[in-house]
């Protein structure tokens, strides 16, 4: 498709909310993207380093014993215990994955790609890269009787952290295998679950046996290493399911040299089979989050949704745009909620990647 036709990069429209935040004497406080500051743990860059001398190019699908790690982390921390190695793939990043998904199943002009009303940009581009139709919507029952030939869920979601339930997350399954579309479950932030409730270690996955019955036909899932592992940097991430599918993707990403470098496949490998840095990360997290969410209560802000993730989903009933220059005179840069859909108009995200003294530097100018 023409590039003409893709949307403004939508941070592009926060230069004067910026410049504002920067002038602060405090200096700025970024909180508008989810960017880890915190180092990449010890035993991931060891495995890098480990890995460097690296000649020959690596293989699309993944070494075996990588796809084996990857299965036992589904069935270990998402209660998905019948991943096939064979159904599993990694790729450079999910963003990537979620931009050309479409592209590499084949959809294009007439085809149909659903996504949430609130939602990340990203799933919209794929979409258009393709030439289908972007079809952002609250609920199954808007698509009518002519569904999507993909359609995408985001739990943990981004921007608003809510979290779908296995019964909902089931009936999606089954409303969609009912009529041949496929479903792409966006769980990049499922590790950080803050709800003090939660049924399980992770929030649930598509894969998650309560939740498609024992069969992954017709489902794929994204997982990113890049939130729980502060790993965003080696654009380390995978996706697991249908092996039908996997295998249609791995051909197509074959002849488009689209693969993850040896030395990254080496770090996902020891990622996915340690769970200790993981909990580290969650707690560091948990600090920020605890401090950030009460001074902004304190501020008269309310917080929906919110129960995982790395964002505060936030608002004070006025417009997004009001809210971010409300925020920028206090040297706080955040994201309008129209980033992600017309029903974000009147929330802003604010993100928990920063530093702690970052963070509690916010904290403490909301309280000024």
């Amino acid at each position: 498709m023409p590039v003409a036709d893709l949307p403004d990069f939508p941070w592009d429209t926060l230069a004067a909310a910026k410049a504002t935040a920067t002038a602060h004497p405090g200096g700025i406080i970024d909180l508008s993207v989810g960017t880890p500051v915190d180092p990449t743990p010890r035993i991931l860059q060891d495995a890098l380093a480990a890995a460097s001398d690296a000649p020959g190019y690596p293989q699309v699908w993944g070494t075996p014993d990588l796809r084996e790690a990857i299965a036992g982390w589904f069935a270990r921390r998402r209660n998905a215990t019948g991943v096939d190695p064979d159904g599993v793939l990694p790729v450079v990043g999910s963003k990537e994955f979620v931009a050309w998904l479409p592209t590499l199943l084949g959809l294009g002009p007439g085809d149909t790609v659903g996504f949430p009303e609130l939602a990340y940009p990203t799933y919209d581009v794929g979409a258009r890269l393709a030439g289908a139709r972007p079809v952002p919507a609250a609920s199954l029952v808007q698509f009518g009787p002519k569904a999507p030939k993909l359609l995408w869920v985001n739990s943990p979601g981004n921007p608003h952290g809510q979290v779908l339930p296995v019964d909902h997350l089931a009936k999606v399954v089954s409303w969609a295998r009912a009529r041949g579309v496929i479903v792409a479950s966006d769980e990049c932030y499922a590790e950080l679950d803050w709800r003090r409730d939660a049924d399980g270690v992770t929030t649930p996955s598509i894969l998650d046996d309560r939740v498609c019955g024992g069969s992954h036909e017709g489902l794929l899932a994204v997982y990113s290493l890049s939130k729980q592992s502060n790993l965003a940097g080696y654009r380390a991430a995978f996706v697991a399911g249908d092996t039908a599918l996997i295998q249609r993707l791995v051909q197509v990403r074959k002849h488009a040299g689209m693969i993850v470098p040896w030395p990254v496949q080496r770090v996902v490998l020891a990622a996915v089979q340690d769970d200790a840095h993981v909990a580290i990360q969650k707690k560091i997290y948990a600090a920020r989050r605890d401090e950030l969410k009460s001074a902004l209560i304190a501020a008269n802000w309310q917080i929906d949704h919110s129960d995982a993730g790395l964002y505060l989903w936030a608002t004070q009933g006025n417009p997004c745009r009001e809210s971010v220059d409300e925020l920028a005179a206090l040297g706080i840069l955040a994201a309008p909620g129209d980033f992600y859909g017309a029903a974000g108009a009147r929330h802003v995200r604010i993100a928990l990647t920063a530093t702690d003294e970052r963070i509690f530097a916010a904290a403490k100018r909301f309280k000024s």
